[in-house]
């Protein structure tokens, strides 16, 4: 594998043909600036807080907002955001550092069993039994995905099977967007339809004040035909680039990509040798076991970085592998991710500078005045187009469950609204634009590793997301005329 870095827009005809479109970095640090410019234009404001016990958070409380000294953000605190978004606590997301080491890791496991030849030996199995009924992978793993997403709402734990797909879809003539694709529309529209997710259904009802299985019917349906929607979204793009090469929309990396994700494939045939078959069978019960401890046993980044760091050194037993091949291919798996681990940090600095420049609750508050005294259909939809604004600030699921839905919730009550309805408005609307926000790790970092320009991830993906939100509006208005 060659050193892997953020990619960039260039030439491509057209459009294209006349502009360069910045790297992820340099849109995010445009982003952090924007933000720190807001804190000199919006009044500063704060609601008072409670310990919710069932939560085990403060919540704001609604009525109490009042204005506070601004702390406007200056070109100092610009430069250390991103530094800070590393390991800052005080935003309602967890400090980026475990999802930052958990990346090189990663990185450094699959590393190793890449150099074992392992993977280029199994994808070339997997490709042959296939052959002809390729495109069955895209809606089974979307499926599996999606079940994660509304299961518990799989987020920085897809990151890893970025790496692990685009090979493979490269191999069945796909390309790298097809994987992307299957990942984090799969796991975005099981957020999106979340029934049972703890990080945010199950949140922002106890912050509500109902039980969380209230609603969980039209989520349910949500889920269903979401899924439809976007799987013959993904299956169309495939079946057109797999019939033309040039119509994919990362083309013009064709050659670099192949280079990079299939380069041990040009010598011809690879040897499914038992050991491979071994080291095959520890990598992919590595994410079974990554699975079922996020879903069952309570981890999190900390134990699934140690879990995979056992992985990698029972790889290297197995292999064989001298202890200078087995450091050298670990730390070169590791810079391969490098560009990833960074991107993490500087996506979060914009939240940062959001939160210490004291704008955070002011936008809340102007959310709760423009919903206030409006109809049921009118009120609900509102509602969704403010949370979707406030999902591009707060992408944390579980942290604009906290922020929200004690102020949102009880508003419903005098729309005539059910509070669950403002439940299944806030995630579809948190689902929807965690599939494109920059201030998400999982967008960002997802991209960069399958090597796909943010830029053009957002023009592929928009028709799509215009139609998922036409659908969320449609299944919210009626929802509050029942």
């Amino acid at each position: 594998m060659t050193t892997q870095t953020i990619p960039t827009e260039e030439k491509k005809g057209g459009f294209f043909a006349n502009f360069k479109f910045p790297s992820a970095y340099t849109i995010l640090f445009v982003l952090i600036a924007l933000v720190a410019l807001l804190t000199w234009i919006v009044p500063a404001g704060q609601y008072d807080r409670q310990m919710n016990e069932d939560l085990g958070r403060e919540v704001p409380v609604t009525g109490t907002y009042q204005a506070v000294e601004g702390n406007p953000q200056g070109v100092i605190d610009v430069l250390l955001a991103p530094i800070d978004g590393f390991y800052d606590h005080n935003s309602y997301e967890a400090a980026a550092i475990d999802v930052s080491l958990f990346i090189l890791i990663i990185g450094g496991f699959l590393g190793l069993v890449t150099k074992t030849g392992a993977i280029d030996a199994g994808i070339e199995r997997v490709t042959a039994r296939l052959a002809g009924r390729e495109e069955l992978m895209i809606p089974i793993l979307m499926a599996l995905f999606a079940a994660g997403g509304t299961v518990y709402g799989m987020a920085e734990e897809s990151l890893p099977f970025y790496t692990l797909l685009v090979p493979v879809m490269m191999a069945a003539r796909f390309d790298p967007l097809v994987a992307a694709a299957t990942v984090l529309l799969g796991a975005g529209i099981g957020v999106l339809g979340s029934t049972i997710n703890p990080f945010a259904t199950v949140i922002a009802a106890n912050a509500s004040g109902i039980p969380f299985t209230d609603g969980i019917m039209l989520r349910a349906i949500m889920l269903v035909l979401g899924y439809g929607i976007c799987v013959a979204y993904v299956m169309r793009y495939a079946r057109m680039v797999r019939a033309d090469q040039s119509k994919s929309i990362v083309y013009d990396k064709y050659e670099e990509n192949k280079k990079h994700f299939l380069g041990n494939q040009d010598g011809g045939s690879l040897e499914f040798t038992t050991t491979r078959k071994v080291i095959l069978t520890i990598f992919g019960g590595s994410f079974g076991v990554m699975i079922y401890g996020v879903s069952v046993a309570g981890w999190w980044m900390a134990e699934i970085s140690a879990m995979f760091l056992a992985a990698t050194i029972l790889v290297g037993l197995v292999a064989r592998m001298s202890e200078e091949d087995f450091t050298n291919s670990f730390i070169d798996g590791a810079r391969d991710l490098l560009g990833v681990a960074l991107i993490i940090g500087i996506a979060r600095g914009i939240v940062v500078v959001m939160d210490r420049g004291m704008i955070t609750d002011t936008i809340l508050f102007s959310a709760e005045q423009m919903v206030t005294g409006l109809s049921s259909v009118v009120f609900i939809n509102v509602m969704f187009f403010l949370e979707m604004l406030l999902s591009f600030l707060v992408p944390s699921t579980s942290g604009l469950a906290v922020l929200t839905m004690p102020i949102m919730a009880p508003l419903a009550d005098f729309a005539g609204v059910g509070r669950e309805l403002v439940i299944t408005a806030y995630q579809s609307a948190s689902g929807l634009v965690n599939l494109i926000t920059p201030t998400s790790a999982v967008v960002m970092g997802g991209l960069a590793i399958a090597r796909v320009p943010y830029v053009r991830w957002v023009k592929w993906v928009a028709p799509l997301l215009a139609i998922l939100t036409l659908f969320c509006i449609a299944c919210l208005s009626i929802a509050a005329l029942i």
